[in-house]
């Protein structure tokens, strides 16, 4: 009998030494869905969307926001899976995307609740914000206006099923409890919409980021 052994797929061989079996599975899942395997996606998310969930809980206190964290990592996450570079373990990959799009949430939620009247300090003492000029703010609103319109007109093209959901969600501001409720829809269902509906609007507005 022959010592020699053919390669199949489930055979996948990982250019990192000593990779777990864990992580060996996850770089065929990730390899499917580059393929277009929508069930490959659906294995990823159950198998990390509960420990990213406590991992960005940390960070975040609101546990419906950071629902939205999750999912919206995993949505910048499956855009850019050809950007995934093998060498490194998918989840480290995941953990990392997930962490940087939280700290720019925090940001910006900073940035909006900050106080003009409040001084900055620094390493040399307290600084007070200057605020632009009124063309600067001018100029602002034109951009905030047009990005707004944009943005609706991307929803509005969505599926009808996707449409409402996040309408609901976005536009009027409801819990998902509560969009469950309206749309008489199990809850599972309406983050799988929220999160579809998501992941079209990512792919939609990417390509106009230079106009926001």
């Amino acid at each position: 009998m022959s010592d020699n052994k053919t390669t199949s797929e489930e055979e996948y061989e990982s250019p990192r030494e000593n990779a777990s079996e864990s992580s060996l599975e996850d770089d065929k899942l990730v390899k499917k869905a580059i393929g277009g395997n929508e069930d490959a996606y659906t294995k990823l998310v159950d198998k990390y969307q509960r420990a990213l969930f406590f991992h960005i809980l940390k960070m975040v206190k609101d546990r419906e926001q950071v629902e939205d964290l999750v999912q919206e990592a995993f949505v910048k996450a499956f855009d850019n899976l050809n950007t995934y570079n093998t060498n490194y373990a998918f989840s480290t990959w995941l953990y990392r995307i997930a962490t940087n799009h939280t700290i720019d949430y925090l940001r910006k939620k900073k940035l909006k609740t900050l106080s003009i009247d409040d001084p900055v300090k620094t390493k040399d003492g307290e600084m007070e914000i200057q605020l632009p000029d009124e063309s600067a703010k001018t100029d602002r609103d034109i951009i905030k206006k047009q990005r707004k319109k944009i943005v609706q007109k991307a929803i509005k093209d969505l599926p009808e099923k996707y449409r409402k959901v996040i309408e609901l969600r976005h536009m009027e501001e409801k819990s998902y409890k509560e969009i469950a409720d309206i749309l008489d829809s199990p809850l599972g269902t309406v983050k799988a919409h929220i999160f579809r509906a998501r992941e079209l609007l990512y792919k939609e507005l990417k390509d106009k980021k230079d106009r926001f």
